[in-house]
């Protein structure tokens, strides 16, 4: 008999047995994706990280961490950063997946608490240049990202801090928005279920580091004006769609419900096969409106009298769009996030080892008086 999840909703049936994860060879992304030489620096550095920082304890949480190759990711991110730049990027993907990781359970259907979480981080992002006091309570969660957010916006343009600490802030709250969804009495419809995908998925702070590791800010009014904020959308939105074909049965497994074929499926009431080929053909829309933005926006930007040099920091930024979305794919493909073993990992009521960090570690005082 299935399982409910935690919020009482029964999950949204089983995995296909052909597996639709699989299906990604109709995604066509026309971009190649190009990898670090620093990718193995990379994944030294941050297992050192995640454990320096407590996010991760112990052999078997280091091990199971490791296998998902996550530094990878950064590595097609960013196929140009220096060795430095690629391990930043690297630890705040690990923070990333391991934050997002901590609402698969419980957790992940109690907005109340999130926001509590959400509010602790949200807390450690000051803009002038001065780190918040570390609190004696803080969880590793608090401490790591704290560490990477200092790390990221040391000698950046106050412009771009404010631009990087807005995206941050909502994609930490659109994890509330996804707990709505999970105990809703019905599951949202596509365009209300991007409306909080967009910010939770996490690429506008990734394109953010793109002009970090460029050395540039773009301009506020250019980075906010048509077509860039268009193709801004367009990137995370087929971020989204390729995860959410790769990731399907593995949260079909975990009971998730944040998922575009998901939903597709709930609404018109097809099968998961077709609701990943209707997903499919939205991914590869987006993608052909991205190239033709693209192929426009030099002369565009001449037209407008944009400097020379702005216009190759935009071209810098528009190859980092296309890193995202085609090394996406190439990594996800190669992850065993998603595959049996993943799937594997979060069956069954399973947690991943590094569950259960949005609470602050016991004091020696408070061990103390609950004894007394």
């Amino acid at each position: 008999m299935a399982h409910e999840t935690d919020s009482g909703r029964r999950p949204p049936g089983p995995a296909s047995p052909s597996d639709p994860t699989r299906r990604t060879a109709a995604v066509r992304i026309p971009f190649p994706a190009r990898l670090s030489p620093y990718a193995e620096r990379a994944r030294q550095h941050t297992l050192q990280w995640v454990q320096e920082t407590g996010l991760l304890t112990g052999d078997v949480a280091t091990a199971e961490y490791d296998a998902l190759r996550l530094e990878r990711l950064m590595a097609y991110f960013y196929p140009d950063a220096t060795a430095g730049d690629l391990e930043l990027a690297a630890d705040f993907n690990a923070w990333f997946f391991i934050f997002d990781d901590q609402f698969d359970g419980g957790l992940g259907t109690r907005p109340h608490e999130i926001r509590g979480v959400v509010e602790a981080l949200v807390a450690t992002m000051t803009t002038d240049g001065a780190p918040r006091a570390p609190d004696g309570g803080d969880t590793p969660l608090v401490r790591g990202f704290r560490d990477i957010w200092l790390r990221s916006t040391a000698g950046a343009p106050y412009e771009w801090r404010l631009r990087f600490r807005d995206h941050w802030q909502a994609y930490l709250a659109a994890h509330v928005g996804e707990a709505h969804h999970r105990t809703a009495d019905r599951l949202p419809s596509l365009e209300q279920f991007l409306e909080v995908r967009r910010h939770s998925i996490g690429v506008q702070p990734c394109l953010d580091f793109t002009e970090r590791c460029g050395g540039y800010a773009l301009p506020e009014d250019l980075h906010r004006s048509f077509p860039l904020r268009e193709m801004r959308e367009i990137t995370g939105d087929v971020v989204i769609f390729v995860n959410d074909i790769v990731s399907l049965v593995k949260e079909l497994a975990s009971g998730d419900v944040n998922n575009s074929v998901v939903i597709e499926r709930e609404h018109k009431g097809c099968t998961l096969e077709e609701s990943v080929e209707h997903i499919t053909a939205l991914a590869n829309a987006r993608t052909a409106r991205f190239t033709r933005l693209a192929a426009s926006l030099p002369g565009t930007l001449s037209e407008q009298g944009v400097p020379a040099g702005t216009r190759e920091h935009v071209s810098h930024y528009v190859d980092g769009m296309r890193h995202a979305m085609a090394g996406n794919l190439t990594w996800s493909l190669a992850t065993s996030r998603y595959d049996e073993t993943g799937v594997a990992a979060v069956s069954g009521g399973r947690r991943r080892p590094w569950d259960g960090l949005t609470t602050a570690p016991e004091t020696a005082s408070a061990r103390h008086r609950r004894k007394a």
